[in-house]
């Protein structure tokens, strides 16, 4: 569902315009903050990393942050469709730092 939506808001921005100099720089942060998806997984299921999975998280919680502000500036739908993504992103950043925490 989350990335459901995060596509749907994706394609909202970039149905303003490619061309467009705010779109693109939007479409990169996203793109930054789908690449740091990624790398936690990797950080955290695959190499059990649970303490730089946690650095890594708040990155992407800043990221996604970041590109949920710029697509607020382009598509107000689309900002609005990437809450759930960030809400659930704070909440497994809370999770991390407890798995961490009560493992160290």
């Amino acid at each position: 569902t989350l990335y459901t939506l995060m596509g749907l808001a994706l394609a909202l921005v970039w149905a303003r315009g490619f061309g467009d100099k705010k779109v693109k720089q939007a479409v990169v942060l996203f793109g930054v903050q789908l690449l740091l998806n990624v790398l936690w997984s990797i950080l955290f299921f695959g190499r059990h990393y649970t303490f730089l999975a946690f650095l890594e998280i708040l990155l992407m919680l800043g990221f996604i942050a970041l590109t949920t502000l710029r697509f607020y500036r382009i598509e107000r739908k689309a900002a609005y469709l990437m809450l759930p993504y960030l809400a659930w992103v704070s909440f497994a950043s809370v999770l991390n730092f407890s798995i961490w925490f009560l493992n160290r």
